[in-house]
């Protein structure tokens, strides 16, 4: 998965990012450096993204345990099984 970025994000995302930095910056009583800053948008980046890669890890196993599983209600075809030209 490709990293995101903040156009990338969702609105709800992009407002809890400033609202983080907003925190920091009144937690250190000044403006924060750009190493700061960045430091606290990586931070959230990775956090997002292993959350997104959790919820699409489970997508995917639950798409591939769904396909495994046959419909219980189907009954036998004999003709999935059967070439329609016959044996050779």
């Amino acid at each position: 998965m490709k990293r995101l970025t903040q156009q990338d994000m969702t609105e709800s995302e992009q407002r809890e990012l400033k609202t983080l930095l907003d925190q920091s910056r009144k937690a250190q009583g000044r403006d924060l450096t750009n190493s700061e800053t960045n430091k606290i948008k990586d931070n959230y980046i990775d956090k997002l993204m292993e959350e997104k890669e959790k919820v699409a890890a489970k997508a995917r196993a639950e798409k591939r345990r769904a396909k495994a599983v046959p419909s219980t209600s189907a009954t036998y075809d004999w003709t999935a099984r059967t070439h329609p030209r016959g044996r050779r």
